[in-house]
């Protein structure tokens, strides 16, 4: 990486700003937002939030970062999840307004010593977004190793709450999309590399084939030539790593992308928050609108995790 552009700020601005883009209008339908499409921060809506307010997508993508700006470590990641839901540790304004089942449960175990890399949900029925949406930070600790560490490395974090490995899929396919937007600005071309890479590393591992065809329609298809209504939004992880490809793939800029995720309905916030990770990768922090980072909740103190990270990564 060089010094002349900051991509810890574009991770932890392009999830925050996805995030509060979304929060207004979670649970709405695509058909109810289409009678008003967001066009831009707005606020209150569905928890009565101010413009800005960022949620659980966020919080968590930063306890993780947080900890990673003074090195890997398990268990203090697991801590800091508990820390945000029971002391309010990186949230927003002072307060937990929304949280996962699966997450609540997973460090409701960590609380009771359950060890981290067994804490998450390892049943089919856990597969919802709750690891894919904090899990961009850790791409900065994995950078530089040789790609069986690195699955082995995102299975650990995505278990901690989310331990099927559907879930763990979704999470390394999310990283290894994120590493090749370090060097390569054409998503195109990086969407196509990162299918190759991943299937051939897939199919050498143990994992069972039903497991790995499910994600057929990234991996062997041209999932940015599929209509706007073959595109799922809710909260299972496939469907929101589907979308995110989906809206950074169909759109042009930072802005597009994370508003055209937000139009999606349903998961609003993390569908836009996981999108915004890889968009403002793609785009840089200088492309994000100004005034969506002004009105941001706590934009000090996510740059100053962002030059912690930088601190850390840099110099490592």
């Amino acid at each position: 990486m060089t010094n002349k552009r900051s991509y810890y700020k574009d991770v932890l601005f392009g999830v925050a700003v996805g995030d509060a883009l979304g929060v207004p209008v979670e649970f709405k339908t695509r058909s109810v937002i289409a009678q008003n499409p967001v066009t831009d921060m707005i606020g209150f809506g569905t928890y009565g939030q101010p413009p800005g307010t960022w949620s659980d997508d966020s919080s968590l993508t930063f306890c993780l970062a947080d900890v990673l700006a003074d090195g890997y470590d398990l268990q203090k990641i697991a801590n800091s999840f508990a820390e945000w839901l029971y002391d309010e540790q990186w949230t927003a304004r002072g307060e937990v307004f929304d949280v996962g089942i699966a997450t609540r449960a997973a460090i409701e175990r960590i609380v009771h010593k359950v060890r981290p890399d067994l804490a998450g949900g390892f049943d089919e029925s856990s597969n919802g977004n709750g690891s894919l949406m904090r899990i961009l930070p850790l791409l900065f600790y994995i950078k530089d190793k040789p790609v069986k560490e690195r699955f082995a490395i995102v299975k650990e974090v995505s278990s901690i709450t989310h331990g099927h490995v559907r879930s763990v899929i979704a999470c390394f396919y999310y990283l290894e999309f994120a590493l090749k937007l370090l060097t390569n600005n054409d998503a195109i071309v990086v969407y196509r590399e990162v299918n190759m890479e991943v299937a051939s590393f897939l199919k050498g591992t143990t994992i069972i084939h039903d497991e790995i065809a499910l994600f057929d329609r990234l991996l062997e298809g041209n999932i940015h030539e599929l209509p706007v209504n073959k595109i799922q939004s809710g909260g299972y992880v496939l469907n929101t790593l589907e979308a995110a490809i989906w809206c950074l793939l169909t759109t042009t800029n930072y802005s597009e992308a994370v508003l055209k995720a937000v139009n999606l309905g349903f998961d609003t916030d993390t569908t836009a928050a996981v999108t915004g990770g890889l968009a403002g990768l793609l785009y840089g922090f200088e492309r994000i609108p100004e005034h969506w980072v002004l009105i941001l909740a706590r934009k000090k103190d996510i740059d100053d995790l962002a030059k912690r990270l930088a601190d850390k990564y840099e110099r490592d």
